[in-house]
């Protein structure tokens, strides 16, 4: 089997005028089969072969060149020519699958020697940085976003901490459960917590936002399960990002943009260099400063709802939603700055061993809004200081006020290591360290309740702050790993190793007034008596072996065992499968793992008080308790366990010709004692229990805690494909068609509720945490992708289509849901190469402005009575949307983004 991957090109013409050239011409093939795509380069001059797998390459001046032809699964040649004035020579290369080192193809699946991923047992997913940044988008996880079907994030509006880092999933399994590799090694996790009823709601992930996709060479996505080759936390895939390597060529890109809505405004500059250390070696760095502006989507405000939510005279509230429809408020996408600096690097220290690293830091600071306190809200009789505290109106007077939100984030990884060759055994010894951190500023608020001092005066209230610290979190790893592998015959490698990792998760303590008796208004900052620092260590260690019984037929295997300092042991395997035959036209292939994911630190020792809107009831205080915590135990909640997976896949490859591939997958993925985030557990009716107790006496409308609360299963299928036989002129039209279908996604037998929480008729587990579980992501997804390179111009058309995603709201009738409509987004990227050395892009992403659209859906005859009573529908409406302040739901997101079309240009310069 053969996957075809977009490779990057360089395509150059000879500069008019000339009137002699030096041609270099030749075939590039494998097994005698043309190699489409391939590159051919000689510094920064550079071409493709065409459909039959020649080529041509035109050299400006006479003189000695090296020659260089690569291609994404194959070991790259180089050849020197010397070309005299006018001298045309020839090379036909024959490639063979397998990398130069153990970084080139890290995920296809083994941890043996290194083989092509065209002969890969799995489905691996592999994208250039022109790829990601021909769609057009602002982030490197938003590009994946329109890249790969089964991968899914959005932005959401007012979330905290949230808008720091948005979340995403891979096969809706949540961000923890696709572990995240820089060159092959383990990247930190976030030190962000996501604790909001937004996707991703229990879980934390890498932030690979964060990451430049001007650094990157390439990205592979195994979509598979591999915590036998890689540890916890890759129990959906494993995403591995290559660095750029190059040591000769550079580039110095500009970027600007904006929304049509005339917000949303993005400004950016990127260099990416190289150059040579010694002989031998090279160093690659890239620089990223961005700065997007704030995009505001606010709907229009219900006053019926506002009257009845906040107790306020409709006359007060409609006099103040006829001057401003929208409360004043802003949702949509923060204000963000980032600078973002990578460096890639490696050198020969001896004829076998080779030194190579790796390092980056991001600083990124988010400028997002809380709801809006309008003056029905935050009334002057309670408060009559905010007359002084926030003078807003155009005369002065007090007409509310919105709390900023300001969250600073820190993010570094670096990695060194040593990989030696000698007498055919490869090894790799590494170290790796990394960190995130994220502290916050909430200003333009104030602490409203009523402690008192000695002398009788409010300690808070008129004596408040309105800037406050909340603190933060932080979270360190550093990593130590030793792999050894060996081709010990044509037919057999071997590989073990080894990783010790120790972690540390921080929680920075507030200032006293951000958190005593509630803190400030609308964020509340962390208590000293929740904070602290938390420490884990764990060892593992593997061994693989992979058995090639004929040159079509494959066999590899591999176990894992782990100890952690806090829960003990684990240990999984995996076996995976690869038959071909018709020629490698037809491949089969198969897999069957274990896997596990370990609670991680944020999830066992995070305690906080937690502001959240509630369906009918404003914003509310709630409290997240810590499994290790006294109250924890005045619950009898259980300590948590590592979930545990079972994964199957089965696949078939075709490519019936040199022009067309096409891979189809099914994946079964069942999850074990699935950690969650609990939904709110409030009082009972009888009042009674230690339970009410415990809210009563932190003055909490309710608590929530984590608990391994479901077991799960998870199937769909994998479509991807690829056709270059349409041909215009003397080039080809590539057309790629790839897609994902849920087939199944839910929970397997009871919620898992702790004793009290059973005893007291709730659950841990409401429809409102099973539709964030299994179906706030699309249940299908395709993309459609058309790419037409002329030699001065070319374009790239993609249609993606969003399948429907279902929500059951806290607070809705029962009988209802909401669904948003299966829509299209299309999007076109225009090139122009100005020079040899220059190019404009030019970008309109969702040119059609299609929104997100939901509805209400019945599901019982109660439902089908509410959808015929558009005063009750109104009602339900208003308490989904917070009163219609967010067109696309509070909190609980949509399928993709709410901003309609945005335009990007991009000027990018070669040197």
């Amino acid at each position: 089997m053969r996957h075809y991957f977009t490779l990057a090109v360089f395509v150059c013409a000879i500069l008019p005028g000339l009137l002699t050239a030096q041609t270099v011409v030749g075939t590039v093939t494998e097994s005698g089969l043309p190699i489409v795509g391939a590159t051919i380069s000689a510094g920064s001059t550079g071409t493709v072969t065409d459909v039959d797998g020649t080529y041509e390459l035109n050299l400006r001046n006479a003189g000695t060149y090296t020659l260089t032809v690569s291609y994404i699964g194959y070991g790259s040649q180089s050849r020197e020519f010397t070309l005299a004035a006018g001298e045309t020579a020839t090379w036909d290369v024959s490639m063979e699958g397998g990398a130069t080192n153990l970084e080139e193809l890290v995920v296809v699946g083994s941890r043996t020697a290194p083989r092509s991923s065209t002969t890969s047992p799995l489905p691996v997913d592999v994208f250039t940085s022109d790829d990601l940044t021909a769609t057009g988008q602002q982030t490197f996880d938003k590009a994946l976003q329109y890249r790969v079907p089964s991968f899914n994030t959005v932005q959401t509006p007012v979330n905290d901490a949230t808008s720091l880092l948005d979340p995403y999933e891979i096969r809706n399994m949540g961000p923890s459960r696709t572990l995240i590799l820089i060159n092959g090694k383990r990247k930190n996790m976030s030190a962000l917590l996501y604790t909001q009823t937004s996707p991703g709601r229990g879980e934390t992930g890498a932030d690979i936002s964060a990451i430049p996709t001007d650094a990157i060479k390439r990205v592979e996505i195994l979509r598979d399960g591999a915590s036998a080759q890689y540890g916890s936390d890759a129990i959906a895939g494993v995403m591995n990002i290559v660095l750029k390597d190059n040591d000769e060529d550079g580039s110095v890109t500009l970027r600007t943009g904006i929304t049509t809505e005339g917000d949303g405004e993005q400004f950016g500059i990127a260099l990416n260099n190289g150059t040579n250390i010694g002989e031998s070696g090279f160093i690659n760095y890239t620089i990223d400063l961005s700065k997007i502006g704030q995009a505001n989507r606010p709907g229009t405000v219900d006053a019926a709802g506002e009257a009845a939510d906040f107790g306020a005279s409709i006359e007060d509230v409609r006099s103040f939603l006829s001057r401003y429809p929208d409360a004043r408020n802003i949702n949509a996408s923060p204000e963000t700055t980032a600078s973002k600096f990578v460096v890639n690097f490696g050198s020969d220290v001896s004829d076998n061993t080779e030194f190579y690293g790796n390092a980056a830091y991001v600083y990124k600071k988010v400028n997002s809004f809380a709801n809006y306190r309008t003056p029905y809200w935050r009334t002057l009789d309670d408060f009559p200081y905010l007359a002084d505290f926030f003078p807003n109106g155009p005369n002065g007077e007090y007409i509310g006020y919105v709390p900023t939100f300001e969250g600073n984030l820190n993010d570094y990884h670096g990695t060194v290591g040593f990989l030696t060759r000698k007498d055919d055994w490869i090894a790799d010894v590494s170290f790796t360290t990394g960190g995130n951190e994220q502290t916050y500023t909430v200003s333009n608020s104030h602490n409203r309740n009523s402690t008192l001092n000695p002398d009788g005066t409010f300690k808070y209230r008129e004596n408040s702050p309105i800037t406050f610290d909340p603190g933060g979190t932080r979270f360190t790893h550093n990593v130590g790993n030793i792999d050894i592998t060996r081709r010990l015959s044509d037919m057999v490698g071997i590989a073990f190793g080894a990783e010790f990792r120790n972690e540390s998760f921080t929680v920075i303590e507030g200032d006293l007034a951000s958190y005593e008796d509630g803190g400030a208004d609308s964020f509340s900052g962390n208590d000293p008596r929740n904070s602290g620092t938390f420490d884990r260590y764990n060892f593992g260690g593997y061994a693989d072996a992979a058995f090639d019984f004929t040159e079509d037929f494959l066999i590899n295997a591999t176990v894992r065992l782990e100890n952690y300092s806090d829960f003990g042991n684990a240990f999984v395997y995996k076996v995976s499968s690869r038959y071909k035959f018709s020629e490698d036209k037809v491949t089969l292939r198969a897999s069957f793992s274990t896997g596990f994911k370990a609670p991680s630190l944020h999830q066992i020792y995070t305690q906080k008080a937690q502001y959240s809107f509630v369906p009918g009831s404003g914003i509310q205080v709630g409290g997240l308790i810590s499994n290790v915590s006294r109250e924890a135990r005045l619950l009898g909640l259980p300590a948590l366990d590592p979930e545990k997976s079972t994964n199957f896949t089965v696949g078939v490859g075709l490519r019936p010709n040199s022009d067309l591939s096409i891979t189809l997958d099914y994946y079964n993925i069942k999850v074990e004692d699935r950690i969650i985030l609990s939904t709110e557990i409030g009082s009972t009716d009888a009042g009674n229990t230690p339970l009410d107790n415990l809210l009563a006496q932190n003055n909490l409308s309710d608590l929530s805690f984590f608990v391994n609360g479901l077991d799960t299963r998870t199937s769909g299928i994998d479509f991807v494909s690829s056709y270059r036989g349409l041909r215009f002129g003397d080039r080809s039209l590539v057309v790629n068609l790839s897609g994902n279908y849920t087939l199944q996604n839910e929970r397997i037998g009871a919620v898992k509720n702790p004793e009290i929480v059973a005893g007291a008729g709730q659950s841990v587990a409401n429809p409102t945490q099973e539709a964030l579980f299994f179906t706030s992501r699309p249940k299908y997804k395709a993309i459609l992708g058309i790419d037409y390179d002329l030699e001065k111009v070319g374009f790239s058309l993609n249609n993606t289509l969003f399948g429907p995603t279902e929500f059951r709201q806290q607070g809705l009738a029962t009988g209802l849901y909401t669904e948003f409509e299966t829509k299209v987004v299309t999007d076109l990227s225009i090139f122009y190469r100005l020079t040899e050395k220059f190019t404009l892009q030019f970008n309109a992403n969702n040119i059609f402005n299609v929104l997100p659209e939901w509805n209400f859906k019945s599901e019982s005859p109660a439902g089908d009575a509410l959808l015929n009573n558009p005063a009750a529908l109104e009602n339900q409406s208003n308490l989904i949307t917070f009163n219609q302040r967010y067109s696309q739901m509070t909190y609980d997101g949509f399928h993709f983004s709410q901003l309609g079309t945005i335009l990007t240009l991009s000027g990018s310069l070669r040197f």
